[in-house]
């Protein structure tokens, strides 16, 4: 090895350049050079490449978003592309490549190994929705920052005896909502894994207001349906005074918690290792808390296996 390639891909998620950092000090410390790709693969076909150093990533361990730039580039699925970004890869000296994004993302880093650049993916979406790991790079951070969101709405809800339809990211998948849904003490958590009974929650909301409660708080991941869907829906059962909210992009933004960081960190020091050993074409997740790896061809035929006792917990507490 000479050189390692590092892209970012897909979504921003906080936490991707903490594993930026890592994997440029680890190879550093490992006497390898070490080049950023910006724009992702867009930038790895342009040959739109920086060389990173210990000095420049060394801060970059608390910034979110992405200093390396992402762009979506379905082209790259394309087999004479793929060759043209391996043609700028060896041209710049660059064996390895480690791609932190999500399942889009893994499909290139696949490629990649096949045509002689071993490649190391490192799981980076705040949807949590890869196959073989429980946490990716950006959720935890995503949770937070909707958390701390739900708890404002909640304090505007109590005062004006109001539900919120609160509507949370992660695109098919429903852990966001399920854990901030579960962290925020939610009426009822509404996610694309499970059916869901409107008119129950309606009355469920009924019998929380009979009973003293002066608010109410639905929340409602974004691969169900729209927020403002959601509430229309919901008046058809009770007379509330219901509002609509979407978080939104902010849940991809914002500085990496202790736990984005550490892991991410782990992960890119991790996949460095690996490529070391002379391994390519795996995805690297974290599994009953350790970390694992996987073939990403493996990763393509499963479906992310999701928390939902998260669920059954939250309504066990409400009424």
């Amino acid at each position: 090895m000479k050189r390692i390639g590092i892209l970012t891909s897909g979504g921003d998620a906080p936490g991707m350049n903490a594993a930026v950092r890592a994997v440029t000090k680890t190879a550093i410390h490992h006497g390898l050079g070490v080049v950023g790709i910006r724009y992702g693969y867009a930038g790895l076909v342009a040959g739109d490449f920086v060389t990173l150093t210990a000095e420049n990533v060394d801060h970059m361990i608390s910034a979110g978003g992405t200093f390396l730039y992402s762009a979506r580039y379905p082209e790259f699925a394309q087999k004479e592309v793929q060759e043209k970004g391996v043609e700028q890869l060896k041209k710049h000296d660059i064996d390895t490549v480690i791609v932190i994004g999500g399942d889009g993302s893994y499909h290139g880093a696949l490629a990649l190994t096949r045509l002689g650049i071993n490649s190391i993916g490192l799981p980076g979406t705040i949807d949590n929705d890869i196959p073989y790991t429980e946490y990716t790079i950006g959720l935890d951070t995503a949770c937070n920052t909707a958390m701390q969101a739900i708890d404002r709405i909640r304090d505007t809800a109590s005062s004006h005896h109001r539900v919120f339809v609160v509507n949370v990211m992660g695109r098919n998948c429903g852990d966001i909502a399920m854990r901030v849904g579960l962290a925020s003490g939610a009426d009822a958590i509404v996610v694309p894994e499970r059916s869901y009974d409107i008119k129950a929650i309606a009355e469920r909301l009924k019998r929380g207001f009979k009973d003293g409660k002066d608010n109410g708080i639905i929340i409602l991941a974004e691969g169900v349906m729209d927020a403002a869907d959601f509430r229309a829906e919901l008046l058809k059962y009770g007379e509330f005074d219901c509002r609509a909210n979407v978080i939104g992009h902010m849940q991809r933004g914002g500085a990496p918690t202790v736990t984005d960081r550490i892991n991410a960190t782990k992960m890119g020091n991790y996949a460095v290792k690996l490529l070391l050993d002379g391994k390519g074409g795996l995805a690297v997740g974290m599994e009953n808390g350790k970390l694992e790896t996987h073939d990403i061809l493996d990763l393509f035929d499963e479906k992310h296996a999701s928390e939902e006792s998260l669920i059954d917990i939250n309504e066990e507490m409400t009424k």
